[in-house]
């Protein structure tokens, strides 16, 4: 009996768990209600026969039990039972199937007016192109993938010379319109997943995939990953953002084409050489860094990286918290550069001085160092010295004592919590690894071991 009343209060209680527990879906921002009532149609058909199953098990424990006169009834086969069972399986199964075809036929059928976004994953990374003004995305091919080219655009092609590139992890699409989303991986299989959207496509490397939907409210949606693609998947992250048609336009238009990335002129270190006099003062002539004025060496890191941070002082993404106090004397210094330009000569000039290591100061357990350095060494890469594709700058022979302060100031929140600090908000995801400062000194003192 005790097992009778404990089957039909798992069956009840797993039902009123169901209809009681506040975790459900999130509210949907689009137009695939027809996603929902499909799962709705699946819970509902394996609902009532799980149900079922465990109020009959719990019947026949109870009839069938035990007693010493009971003999056991033979019977090799029971056509009307057999009928009974094939009929009602039958009927849950199309119950189940026939919704999610009805669905997928929709699914696969992306309206004519569609705007059409690539979208480009990359480990730990999501980036954009849209079209631009002619509607049409130029050719692209995975040979033609470098550094300035991450999408492997093709430069004899008239119809990607307008394409808009988007280098954030945040898309923008417009209020009501229905969006084409193509889908392309560079490295891994990832997958595209917005819960609100009711969006979730894999990205399978050398192939396109697609997936289309019409945002029903603005709001800014999380986008995840959805498919385990290395050791920094956690951290790839980013968001939908639907936008009123005005707001998206004003988006749109601030976005770089590919004809202005490509003709953007390098940074001048000629020019830059006269700009970074006033930061010689505290970071030294041959940016070497000064420990006493908490400066750190900016030689050895590369341009791409020296700018970025340069644009995050100035934007106030970076220096802006009440507790990162170097942070913000080095934000009114950023300030001073008056433009673009002066921010790509300034880090061109630093990134041609001579590479002189600093000298370490912190110690620990190499080994245990080594242990933790196992993640961060996905992005920075093996030795220390960072992957551009990774957007992961230097750490080998920078700084040791600002590394372990920048270290505190992302695991306690303190850096990389500005929307615009894309990058950072990863960093602080990974540096939620280390525990204490102890775990701290020993990843650095292991990467002042690869020296």
């Amino acid at each position: 009996m005790a097992i009778a009343i404990a089957l039909v209060v798992l069956a009840l209680g797993s039902v009123l768990f169901h209809f009681l527990s506040p975790w459900y879906f999130t509210p949907i921002a689009s137009n695939w209600g027809a996603i929902d009532t499909t799962i709705g149609i699946t819970f509902w058909v394996t609902g009532i026969v799980f149900v079922a199953v465990n109020v009959f098990m719990a019947l026949a424990v109870v009839r069938y039990r035990h007693r010493q006169a009971s003999r056991a009834d033979y019977q090799p086969e029971n056509k009307k039972l057999e009928w009974w069972l094939l009929v009602i399986t039958a009927g849950g199964v199309a119950a189940m199937l026939a919704p999610g075809l009805l669905v997928w036929a929709e699914v696969i059928d992306v309206p004519r007016e569609a705007r059409i976004v690539e979208v480009m994953a990359q480990q730990w990374n999501w980036s954009y192109r849209l079209p631009g003004k002619d509607g049409k995305l130029g050719t692209v091919h995975a040979r033609l993938v470098t550094e300035a080219n991450p999408f492997g655009l093709n430069p004899a092609d008239p119809n990607g010379r307008d394409d808009v590139l988007a280098a954030s992890p945040d898309l923008h699409v417009p209020l009501g319109q229905p969006v084409k989303l193509v889908l392309r991986s560079k490295d891994v299989l990832h997958n595209f997943g917005v819960a609100e959207l009711r969006i979730k496509m894999d990205m399978v490397p050398g192939q396109v995939t697609y997936a289309w939907f019409t945002p029903t409210r603005t709001g800014s949606f999380d986008l995840l990953c959805e498919e385990l693609c290395g050791i920094g998947h956690f951290a790839m992250r980013g968001r939908v953002v639907v936008d009123e048609p005005a707001a998206y336009d004003a988006w749109l238009n601030r976005q770089p084409t590919f004809a202005q990335a490509a003709e953007r002129a390098p940074g001048d270190a000629a020019a830059g050489k006269a700009l970074y006099a006033t930061c010689a003062a505290c970071h030294g002539a041959g940016a070497e860094g000064n420990m006493a004025l908490n400066a750190p060496r900016l030689g050895g890191q590369p341009a791409w990286y020296l700018e970025r941070q340069l644009h995050l002082f100035r934007a106030g993404a970076r220096g802006a918290h009440e507790k990162d106090t170097f942070g913000k004397m080095m934000a009114p210094m950023a300030a001073t550069l008056p433009d673009e330009k002066a921010l790509a000569d300034v880090a061109a000039y630093i990134a041609s001085l001579p590479d002189t290591p600093a000298a370490p100061t912190m110690k620990g357990d190499v080994e245990k160092g080594r242990r933790y350095y196992a993640t961060c060494a996905a992005c920075h890469g093996a030795d220390g010295r960072g992957i551009a594709a990774t957007h992961a700058p230097r750490l080998q022979g920078m700084s040791d004592w600002y590394l372990a302060r920048q270290l505190q100031h992302f695991r306690d929140g303190v850096r990389g919590g500005h929307p615009q600090d894309i990058h950072g908000a990863q960093m602080g995801l990974v540096a939620g690894m280390l525990g204490d400062d102890a775990a701290i000194g020993d990843t650095l003192a292991y990467i002042n071991s690869r020296r």
